[in-house]
This record gives structure tokens, sequence and C-alpha cells, in this order.
């Protein structure tokens, strides 16, 4: 059976990217990062997996859905 995604927060997508947070923010802009969501009314996070695959492979990443985008 598949594990459920877990939630990531700022502090270990910083840990795990290398990345400093306005980096992160500018990339989320730019649309060459993996935006976070809201989880809570003050709190917001990352899927792991989106994080993964963006550490997988940072040049080539681009969000799910996006024309040319195999899923």
């Amino acid at each position: 059976m598949r594990e459920p995604d877990r939630i990531i927060r700022l502090k270990t997508v910083l840990a795990r990217t290398g990345l400093s947070r306005s980096t992160i923010y500018r990339k989320i802009a730019e649309g060459t990062f993996p935006a976070q969501f809201k989880i809570s009314t003050n709190g917001s996070g990352w899927h792991e997996s989106d994080v993964n695959r963006w550490m997988a492979d940072p040049v080539g990443w681009r969000p799910k859905g996006k024309l040319g985008q195999v899923s």
C-alpha cells in the first residue's frame, strides 16, 4: 500500500533544498518552484513529493498540468 504524501513546512524545505527563504519565494513567483498551500489559518506547507520532484530536476521542473509535462 502506498503511503500518503507528507506535508512539510518551510524549515524542512529550507534544509532539504539549501535555498534561502527569499530565493524560494522568488522562485515560486517565477513559477520555477512548487507553491505552498494553506494548512491552517496561519500555516502553510508543501507536498513532500513536489519538493522531491523539484530536487530531482530543478532546471527542468514544471508545475503539474502545464503543457509538455508528463505526469
